[in-house]
C-alpha cells in the first residue's frame, strides 16, 4: 500500500482568498496590448481570458456581468462569435 504524502500546514493567514486566486488568474490570461494582434483570433486564449474574467464577476457577486463573460467564453468555443476588425487598422484619414 503506497504511504500517503503529508504536505505541510500552511497559516491561514498567509494564504491567498478565492477571489485573490481568481483575479491573478484573471491577469496571467489577459491579453496584453503588445499581444492583442498575436492572440485577437486565438479561441482558446479569447476563452480563457473571459471565463477567467466570468469567475471574478461571480466571486465580486456580480452575476449578470459574470453570465455575460461566460457567453462570450463559450461564444469563442463554439465558433459563433469572432474578433471584429482593429479599429486602427484598415481605414484611411481623408485629406
Amino acid at each position: 500500500m503506497p504511504e500517503s504524502i503529508q504536505l505541510p500546514k500552511t497559516d491561514a493567514k498567509m494564504e491567498p482568498t478565492t477571489l485573490e486566486l481568481a483575479q491573478a488568474l484573471a491577469e496571467r490570461l489577459a491579453i496584453r496590448p503588445n499581444d492583442w494582434h498575436r492572440l485577437k483570433s486565438n479561441r482558446s486564449a479569447r476563452a480563457s481570458e473571459q471565463a477567467a474574467a466570468a469567475l471574478v464577476f461571480l466571486l465580486n457577486e456580480h452575476p449578470e456581468e459574470a453570465l455575460e463573460r461566460l457567453r462570450q467564453a463559450s461564444g469563442w468555443l463554439d465558433r459563433s462569435i469572432s474578433a471584429p476588425p482593429c479599429p486602427t487598422h484598415g481605414t484611411r484619414n481623408p485629406k
